[in-house]
C-alpha cells in the first residue's frame, strides 16, 4: 500500500523512515567512493557487525564499492508492517544489495541480534557456505544500548554518566534548538560495570573467538572496532564517563586479540573516529551542541568529513596503504579524528562555547546543518526527492527474502 511519509521524532529517535531518502543517502555515498581512486590493496571478503547505519554501513560501501570486497552486514533492524514504516537501517541494506549486486558483488545480509550466539552461528554457517572461511576484514561498529549476555541470560543497560562527580553544562533539544543547563549524576558502581557490558571487548572477543574457532580467517585477517575520545569540553560525560570506561575494556580487548591473531599474522586495532550525527551520539547530552560548533568551524576550515568520506580515509591512507603499513599513534590507536582534534579546531570550539546562548545559536553554530544531517540519517531533507510522492513502505531486503 502506497502512502506518503512524513518524519514523527520522539525525543532523539526518528520513528519513521522514508525508502526513497533512504536509498538516496546510500547512492550518494556509493557515488562518494566511485569517485575516488580504487583502494588496490584493500580486504577482499569482509564482515561488518553493525551494518545498516553510521559509520558500519559506510564501512561497507567502501569495502564493497572502493575494494570490489564481498561483504556480509550483520544488523538489528525492523522490517515495515501496516501501521510503521521500516527502520532506516533496513531501507539503507535494501538500497544497498541492490546497488551490490546490479554491480555484479556478493553482498548478504542477517538481520536479529549481533550479542546472542545463534547469530553468530547463523554468521559463521553462511561464512563456511559461501566462502569457504578466509574471512580478511572484520567491522565491529555495534551502537546498541542494551545486551542480553549470551551465556547467563542477563540484561545490561547502558548509562551516559559521569564517575565521581556529577558533570553540569549546557546542552541543546535537537528539535526546539533551545538551550539548557544539564545536570547528570554520577553512575554507580553497577551502571559502569553494566556500560562496559554493553559497549566494552566482551563481545568483538566473542566473535573473533567464534571466528577462530571454526578457522575462517585468512591469514593477516584484521578486526577493526570503532570507537571515540573526543575534547577536553566532553571528557567528564564522555572519555572519563561510563562510557571511557566500556572504551578502556575495548582498548584492552584489542590487546588481548592481537595475541589470539599472532598465529596468523593478524591484527585487532581501534579506530578512534570523528564526532558526527548519528542516532547514538544525538542520546548524548551536550554532544550535539559540541558536533553543532564543530560542523562550523570545520566546514569553514574545509575539513569537514562525514561517515563516508572518514571511512574512506581510514581504508585508504590507515589500514590498506601502498606500503602495506597500518598507521596508528603512539597507543597503537588509528586516530581519522585528526582533523576534528586538530588545536585550531578545538580552540576554536572551546573560544565559542561560552558564548552560545539562544539567542545567537542558530549563527554561532551550525545547528541548522545538525538538524539536517539528523533528518537525513532516516532519509527525509534529502536532496531530489519529492516527500509529496506516496511510498510502498515494505520494501525487501534481497538477501533476506
Amino acid at each position: 500500500m502506497n502512502r506518503l511519509i512524513e518524519p514523527k521524532v520522539r525525543g532523539y529517535i526518528c520513528t519513521t523512515a522514508h525508502p526513497a531518502g533512504c536509498a538516496k543517502n546510500v547512492h550518494e555515498q556509493i557515488k562518494f567512493v566511485t569517485s575516488q581512486p580504487p583502494i588496490a590493496s584493500g580486504p577482499k571478503k569482509v564482515l561488518i557487525i553493525g551494518a545498516s547505519t553510521g559509520y558500519g554501513l559506510a564501512s561497507r560501501i567502501v569495502a564493497a564499492f572502493g575494494a570490489k570486497a564481498q561483504t556480509i552486514g550483520i544488523f538489528f533492524e525492523r522490517a515495515a508492517d501496516d501501521k510503521r514504516t521500516a527502520s532506516a537501517g533496513w531501507y539503507h541494506t535494501a538500497a544497498f544489495e541492490q546497488a551490490a549486486h546490479q554491480a555484479g558483488l556478493y553482498a548478504k545480509s542477517i538481520n536479529g541480534d549481533a550479542f546472542s550466539d545463534a547469530i553468530k552461528q547463523k554468521a559463521t554457517a553462511l561464512i563456511k557456505q559461501d566462502w569457504g572461511g578466509s574471512v580478511d576484514l572484520v567491522i565491529y561498529s555495534l551502537a546498541s544500548p542494551r545486551r542480553i549476555h549470551p551465556q547467563t541470560g542477563i540484561s545490561f543497560q547502558s548509562t551516559l554518566q559521569p564517575i565521581g562527580a556529577p558533570y553540569r553544562n549546557k546542552t541543546i533539544d535537537i528539535m526546539s534548538g533551545q538551550l539548557s543547563d544539564v545536570c547528570i549524576e554520577p553512575a554507580t558502581a553497577k551502571e559502569i560495570a553494566d556500560t562496559v557490558a554493553v559497549m566494552g571487548g566482551e563481545d568483538w572477543m566473542m566473535w573473533i573467538e567464534a571466528l577462530l574457532k571454526e578457522k575462517l580467517l585468512a591469514q593477516a585477517a584484521q578486526t577493526v572496532a570503532y570507537s571515540y575520545i573526543g575534547p577536553t569540553l566532553t571528557d567528564p560525560i564522555y572519555s572519563q564517563g561510563t562510557i571511557g570506561a566500556a572504551k578502556k575494556d575495548l582498548v584492552a580487548a584489542s590487546k588481548i586479540l592481537t595475541q589470539r591473531l599472532h598465529a596468523i599474522n593478524g591484527k585487532a586495532l581501534i579506530s578512534v573516529n570523528k564526532a558526527l550525527v548519528t542516532q547514538a551520539s544525538a542520546a548524548i547530552p551536550v554532544v550535539p551542541l559540541y558536533i553543532s560548533l564543530l560542523y562550523k568551524i570545520m566546514k569553514e576550515k574545509k575539513l569537514h568529513e562525514g561517515c563516508i568520506e572518514q571511512i574512506y580515509r581510514l581504508y585508504s591512507d590507515r589500514l590498506y596503504r601502498p606500503n602495506g603499513t597500518v598507521l596508528v599513534d603512539a597507543q597503537g590507536l588509528i586516530r581519522i579524528d585528526d582533523w576534528e582534534m586538530r588545536e585550531d579546531v578545538q580552540q576554536a570550539v572551546a573560544a565559542l562555547w561560552p558564548k552560545v546562548h539562544d539567542e545567537n545559536v542558530a549563527t554561532i553554530t551550525d545547528f541548522a546543518g545538525y538538524r539536517h544531517a539528523f533528518y537525513k540519517l532516516f532519509g527525509f531533507e534529502v536532496e531530489g526527492i519529492d516527500y509529496n510522492q506516496p511510498q510502498i513502505a515494505a520494501v525487501p531486503i534481497p538477501s533476506l527474502l
